[in-house]
């Protein structure tokens, strides 16, 4: 899961060891090869910008990440438009025909302000017609309580771990533990992620003239329920009636 501490630009450089391609990559990248100009929002090390260029994809790829030691990693492309900061700094007219928001960096928006920024961004961004692809954990399946020391990561010779506390009010907060023979002491970091069910994320959708084309309880996409470990979402800008 994307994060600040991966500003720092050594752990930055160990972020796709330790978070590993997934199916979120093969779920999003039939719709990114689609699509002519495409947004990566919380893009990171850039890995799925740089598999849909490996993937024949010849338009425009755009990556917007607000961790530098993150696009440090991304700009081993330089046929790939990478942009230092967040939905809140952006401007974007009309210029994408698919946005995508994939790891989980969703969930990194807290506050219902920093949501409705966000969306109102993405609508900006896409052209009349385009989508928006991202997902969220399902709070049901509560996932959190599986985030416990016992679970640890390996890339190379640094472990991490996390450590999770309760789900309160719709958010978890946990600490991340990095930990390396090379380092004279542990690295630590905390963090925040918000929980949505599927009334309350489409209620922000619906408020910023964004239509839900889509939803999936996973990335085969059967359909959310109470299980479901994921809500993945394809929403859509409304393209102008014709009179």
């Amino acid at each position: 899961m994307p994060d600040e501490h991966f500003a720092d630009p050594d752990l930055a450089s160990l972020y796709d060891a330790m978070n590993p391609r997934s199916d979120d990559f093969d779920f999003y990248l039939p719709m990114i090869l689609a699509a002519d100009a495409v947004l990566d929002v919380g893009c990171g090390t850039g890995s799925l910008l740089h598999l849909a260029r490996e993937s024949g994809h010849t338009g425009r790829l755009v990556g917007l990440d607000p961790a530098e030691g993150m696009l440090i990693q991304a700009r081993r492309r330089d046929d790939i438009e990478w942009v230092l900061g967040d939905l809140s700094t952006v401007s974007w007219e009309s210029e994408f025909d698919f946005a995508v928001m994939s790891g989980h960096a969703f969930q990194v928006l807290l506050t219902d302000e920093e949501l409705r920024t966000a969306f109102s961004a993405i609508r900006r961004a896409l052209k009349p017609g385009g989508r928006f692809g991202f997902e969220t954990r399902n709070p049901t399946a509560r996932a959190w309580e599986r985030w416990t020391p016992s679970l640890v990561w390996e890339a190379g010779d640094v472990r991490s771990w996390n450590d999770a506390g309760p789900f309160e009010n719709g958010y978890v907060r946990f600490t991340t533990t990095y930990e390396s023979p090379r380092w004279d002491a542990p690295r630590y970091s905390e963090s925040t992620l918000r929980f949505l069910d599927v009334p309350a994320l489409n209620a922000f959708v619906e408020e910023a003239g964004l239509v839900v084309d889509k939803q999936y309880g996973y990335w085969d996409r059967s359909p959310v329920t109470a299980a479901s470990p994921e809500i993945i979402s394809i929403v859509r800008r409304p393209s102008p009636e014709v009179p």
